[in-house]
């Protein structure tokens, strides 16, 4: 590195492991060849972690290559022994998990507590889940459909993957990216977002660690412009996995379609929370502030528009906003930290911008503002409740990505859902109500790719997590995503001497 930056050892055990780069191509840390740099900087404190080179096309270049060169070992070994590697990777994983939860802290601003409790377990349980899924690669069984013809259905990996992973989850999203990939028996190079490729780069350390063999998981860390796009393009990929923002996506899009790739693509959301007259106040109230503020905010996930059956709504709009100030902003590795800072003073910026521009048009209950004192220096933004904004406003439609939940109310069961349904986006919605025949029609009619009742954000490795509508397509986690990194070939041979030459005839008549 040129510049080791200024964080301490103990809140970055894993430092050391940088010392020859920010790239990890064929099983080993290199330095990136864009002939530019780029700063990690610790967003609580403005303060830089480390310098790094940049990867430019060269690099993944190199990156797709050693993958390729990887696939037919790996795509030719066996379910079992894919899985032995990823049960041995799950286990490294584990008995480094502090250093993963203090470096994923560092770089993104996190409560300690938050990557301790939640990034890295969640992680850990992804590892064992497809370790166990590689061994349920299966095809359909066979039978006879054509005469004397027997046909069967074989799922087999597709090849490199290119994929690009946010920087909002950067360790949970590069576990649910490169698992499933490798548990099929692809290769995969993947790009972490530049400001936080840390917990990438020593997730592929723990792979090799782990067994698993040199050049089946590579990062590349670079610009999007530059390393990503050159990625997503690359003609020896096969598939590209992009999650970010639906405006980033649909240029991922654009490029992979020049190859005819196949895409998976997370993109944004704006999740509705449909509180119902018959909901349990303090729960939805609780649920609403744990919902909207998860890391900060930055989850396409959050609750970010919370509509209120009108009964409900000023008790709702009160008890909420007495939460919201009882979070505790702060180092993230106190103790007591609620609430950790944004990513960076650009982004904390934007999320000011669209408070400030709702002051005009709606009540800002509480918050609204960057903290003064000892946080000024970090990229802090204080819990912000909006009420009453119009459904066509700027806060309601677009992703602000930060702390801040905004409240409509509706009067009766059919605008809530119209309203719930009312955003170009579909990833993740929740409605809270003590009617079970209310939660069904909610659940049945709300576009998006995951409901939850009476609570909002849990997610878990057995189920399928993606979009609906611009919040792009394809499942990470679960079975479901262990099948998008697959390719079904049909399969069909003749039983009896005779039917190729039957079939000639019957093509071509007698010659």
């Amino acid at each position: 590195m040129h510049n080791p930056g200024t964080a301490t050892p103990d809140r970055f055990p894993a430092k050391e492991r940088f010392a020859e780069g920010a790239q990890y191509i064929a099983g080993r840390l290199t330095r990136g060849t864009s002939g530019r740099t780029h700063a990690v900087v610790d967003p609580a404190s403005g303060e830089e972690v480390l310098t790094y080179e940049l990867a430019g096309t060269a690099d993944v270049d190199r990156a797709v290559a050693a993958a390729r060169a990887a696939f037919p070992g790996w795509a030719g070994s066996t379910p079992g022994e894919r899985s032995d590697a990823l049960h041995r990777f799950a286990a490294v994983l584990a008995d480094r998990a502090e250093d993963f939860a203090r470096a994923e802290s560092l770089q993104c601003g996190k409560p300690l507590k938050l990557t301790r409790e939640f990034d890295v377990p969640g992680t850990i349980d992804n590892a064992a889940f497809f370790a166990g899924a590689a061994r349920r690669l299966r095809g359909q069984s066979a039978g006879e459909y054509s005469g004397d013809h027997t046909s069967y259905v074989r799922r087999e990996p597709i090849g490199v993957v290119g994929s690009i992973a946010p920087w909002n989850y950067p360790l949970q999203m590069a576990a649910w990216k490169i698992l499933p990939a490798i548990a099929a028996g692809n290769t995969i190079v993947l790009k972490p977002a530049e400001l936080t490729p840390l917990t990438s780069l020593l997730f592929a350390q723990a792979a090799t660690d782990a067994g698993i063999p040199d050049g089946v998981i590579n990062i590349v860390t670079g610009t999007g412009r530059e390393a990503g796009e050159h990625l997503v393009g690359h003609p020896d990929v096969a598939m590209t996995s992009f999650t970010g923002s639906t405006a980033v996506g649909k240029r991922v899009a654009e490029v992979a379609t020049a190859t005819v790739k196949r895409l998976h693509l997370e993109l944004g959301g704006k999740a509705p929370f449909v509180v119902f007259d018959d909901a349990d106040l303090e729960a939805a109230a609780q649920g609403a502030v744990a919902g909207s503020l998860i890391n900060t905010g930055q989850d396409c996930t959050a609750a970010t528009r919370a509509y209120v059956q009108r009964p409900l709504y000023e008790a709702f709009v009160e008890r909420t906003a007495e939460l919201m100030e009882t979070v505790r902003l702060g180092d993230p590795f106190a103790a007591g930290t609620d609430l950790g800072p944004l990513i960076s003073h650009v982004q904390r910026d934007r999320v000011a911008g669209f408070v400030d521009r709702a002051r005009a048009y709606a009540r800002v209950v509480t918050g609204g503002e960057a903290p003064e004192g000892e946080l000024a220096e970090g990229a802090y933004y204080r819990p912000t409740l909006i009420a009453d904004a119009a459904q066509d406003s700027e806060v309601v439609q677009s992703e602000i990505f930060g702390p801040v939940l905004v409240v409509l109310p509706f009067d009766t069961d059919d605008e809530g859902l119209a309203l719930a349904n009312d955003t170009p986006y579909g990833l993740a919605a929740s409605a809270w109500s003590r009617d079970v025949y209310r939660a069904n029609r909610a659940t049945r009619e709300i576009k998006a790719g995951c409901v939850w009742i009476n609570d909002h954000i849990p997610i878990i490795s057995e189920m399928p997590h993606g979009g609906y509508k611009s919040s792009g397509y394809g499942k990470d986690m679960s079975a479901y995503s262990f099948e998008e990194y697959t390719q079904i070939k049909h399969v069909m041979f003749d039983n009896t001497a005779v039917a190729a030459k039957d079939w000639h005839r019957t093509v071509f008549g007698d010659r």
